[in-house]
């Protein structure tokens, strides 16, 4: 049986061999292959002589100078000239440098970070915060478009994983909050109530201009209706009219209309004939459209969406911290492990080099060397697997503090500064307390209360619809008439004489000092018999009420299943991390034994390395579960919605992308 168990292990070791021995190929050919690359081509006009391959690798090593990354700031389009809301507005174009203190924290050729230094990059160049901060402004305008009277258009805030996971990375941790929507039905399109009411007008005045010059001739049959066989006509018209609708539902109009008439007809007494018309009209809806609640709803619902999107961006903010966290301890076991693939490279050399110089004085068989070899290669094979997780955790990472790739950057190590996380206060909460801090700091659950609240006011607004329309309306106008007498009038004295004044100030004045006043009141009322539609929409608005209320019901009990599952997780990484500590300091034990055994020749110094190689898988466990553990942390810190408190991230901060205060 033991021949067969040294037979099994050395076919192990062979395999181990042989695929250490690819994988090493593999490895030194693939970083072979650049250096025979040609170099890229520059860019742009060139004011030196070409450069080295060398040189332009020496060139591309050092940070290149970036411009001051300013605070993250659009307004909305503001000016005085009469003319800017007839204008395109424009945004400052994106900024896509990395931000300075990036390049500050590169130091001998290396990246070297803490945790709170990955944090504050990814505050500053994190493009799924880049993105999300643009909503802002978006919310404004969809302010400034509902207080017009339109309808508002909403803003997206889903909150998105701006991390992808890497391979080698350690997995675990507590399950992760999220918001799932009903989908759409099937062979239809599907709105929503949300919103309905009777119809909003436009609260933006409006002034229209209009006039003509016309000239007519008319063939008349006999002279009797104007006394000339052609009759000629001169008309000149203006139309002048100020509309605007008001948030209760109130519909004021101002017109004014001149008019000039001249004609070459000897039966008009007055020629050319000026004439001008001046009214008011306004309206009153009493029950379809009355009221400020109807008519400033989108408004409501804009400003709702504003304090949203400040607590969704605090959720994203949340989301991309946590992320980052979750790359940094990843980052960290990966670091970790490497050193420990090193020692064990490292002891096995030492082991072999002195086997060797024993074989050669024939102290030990050459299978002690085979060994020997076979236990460096493999320790070979595992370093170069280590080396690969670390490039890529090293690039995963990087991807997420940084806005654009800058060579300089791209293949410089990046060196963790924090190897363990500090105390976290949720550890020693209970599950009660727990729940309670997430119902208070968690965004979701305010963006939640924020959207049961438009519900609630939906159902109000839609009542109105079902109205009948019941407009109270009246008018008031004055006319002036002016005019010179017609020197070619025909008819008799009497008919030929006129009291109009001549000019057109007096036709002016005439028209409002109320010497021809027209004056109207008046109700109108509009009865849908049936109201199908709008009775169908009502009714539907219900029903969607009710099915939010489902829908908060079930965040609720998403938020407790995802405090009470990062709970678990967090007590289970601490047991891991206690269990794999003892076998770690056990492994450190034996290790210390057997090289006291190895000097007074009791045991062989391949026997020696096997318990070395158990210490190295030892540590590696150990560090695992520590990476586990960090991980846990920050993610019972994003369930219970502390997580910007215990980083000691501000929120305004992360809203301008420039953060001032560095660890």
């Amino acid at each position: 049986m033991r021949g067969a168990s040294h037979a099994g292990r050395m076919v192990q070791k062979t395999l181990s061999v042989l695929g250490a021995a690819g994988l090493l190929v593999s490895t030194t050919f693939a970083q072979a292959v650049p250096a025979n690359s040609p170099p890229s081509a520059p860019t742009g006009p060139q004011q030196s002589p070409p450069q080295t391959i060398a040189q332009q690798a020496q060139a591309a090593a050092q940070p290149q100078p970036v411009t001051y990354q300013g605070p993250f700031n659009i307004e909305l389009p503001h000016s005085h000239n009469p003319l800017a809301p007839y204008m395109p507005s424009t945004v400052p174009p994106l900024d896509l440098q990395n931000s300075q203190h990036l390049y500050a924290l590169i130091r001998d050729g290396k990246l070297q970070i803490s945790l709170q230094d990955a944090i504050a990059l990814a505050l500053e160049n994190n493009l799924t915060l880049a993105s999300f901060r643009y909503n802002f402004p978006i919310a404004q305008a969809d302010l400034l478009r509902t207080k017009a009277g339109g309808a508002a258009n909403g803003v997206n805030i889903g909150v998105v994983s701006t991390t992808a996971s890497g391979f080698g990375a350690s997995g675990g941790g507590g399950g992760s909050s999220s918001s799932s929507n009903a989908a759409a039905g099937a062979g239809g399109i599907v709105t929503s109530t949300l919103g309905a009411g009777a119809a909003v007008p436009s609260f933006d005045p409006f002034l229209n201009f209009s006039g003509f010059v016309q000239h007519t001739v008319t063939p008349e049959p006999n002279l009797s209706q104007v006394g000339v066989e052609l009759f000629k006509q001169n008309n000149i018209e203006v139309q002048s009219q100020y509309s605007q609708y008001f948030p209760l539902g109130t519909y004021l109009q101002v017109s004014y209309t001149g008019f000039r008439t001249a004609n070459n007809s000897p039966y008009y007494a007055v020629n050319p004939e000026l004439n001008s018309n001046f009214q008011v009209y306004l309206a009153q809806p009493l029950l379809y459209g009355f009221g400020l609640a109807s008519n400033e709803r989108f408004i409501h619902i804009a400003k709702r969406n504003l304090q949203t999107t400040d607590l969704a961006f605090k959720q994203q903010v949340i989301a991309t911290v946590t992320d980052i966290e979750k790359l940094y301890w990843d980052l960290v076991n990966a670091y970790q492990d490497v050193q420990v693939k090193t020692r064990s490279l490292e002891y096995a050399n030492q082991t072999l080099t002195d086997d060797q110089k024993q074989f050669e004085l024939q102290n030990i068989p050459a299978l002690q060397v085979m060994k020997d070899q076979s236990a460096v290669a493999s320790s070979e094979g595992d370093l170069t697997i280590a080396k690969s997780t670390l490039r890529h955790n090293e690039l995963l990472i990087k991807d997420d503090l940084t806005r654009t790739d800058d060579p300089s950057i791209d293949e410089i190590p990046v060196i963790p500064l924090d190897l363990q996380g500090g105390p976290d206060p949720n550890e020693s909460k209970s599950i009660t307390q727990l729940i309670d801090e997430a119902m208070k700091n968690r965004p979701d659950v305010a963006i939640f209360r924020n959207s049961a609240e438009v519900q609630r006011q939906s159902l109000k607004d839609i009542n109105s619809e079902l109205l009948p329309q019941l407009y109270l309306y009246g008018y008031y106008g004055g006319t002036g008439t002016a005019g010179p007498k017609n020197p070619n009038c025909s008819l008799s004295v009497q008919n030929c004489e006129t009291s109009l004044p001549t000019d057109f100030s007096s036709m002016f004045v005439n028209t409002f000092n109320y010497s021809a006043p027209q004056y109207e009141v008046g109700v109108n009322l509009q009865i849908n018999l049936r109201n199908r539609v709008v009775k169908a929409d009502q009714f539907r608005a219900v029903l969607a009420y009710r099915q939010s209320q489902i829908a908060q019901e079930q965040q609720q009990k998403s938020l407790r299943f995802d405090i009470r599952d990062s709970q678990f997780a967090l007590e289970q990484a601490q047991a891991r991390v206690a269990a794999t500590q003892k076998a770690r300091d056990l492994a450190q034990k034996t290790f210390d034994i057997a090289k006291q055994e190895q000097n007074i020749g009791a045991i062989s110094r391949y026997d020696t390395l096997v318990t070395e190689e158990g210490l190295a898988l030892a540590e590696s466990a150990f560090f695992t579960a520590q990476t586990l553990y960090e991980k846990a942390k920050a993610d019972i810190d994003r369930a219970t919605g502390t997580t910007l408190d215990r980083t000691a991230v501000s929120i305004d901060e992360a809203r301008s992308g420039v953060v001032t205060r560095r660890p």
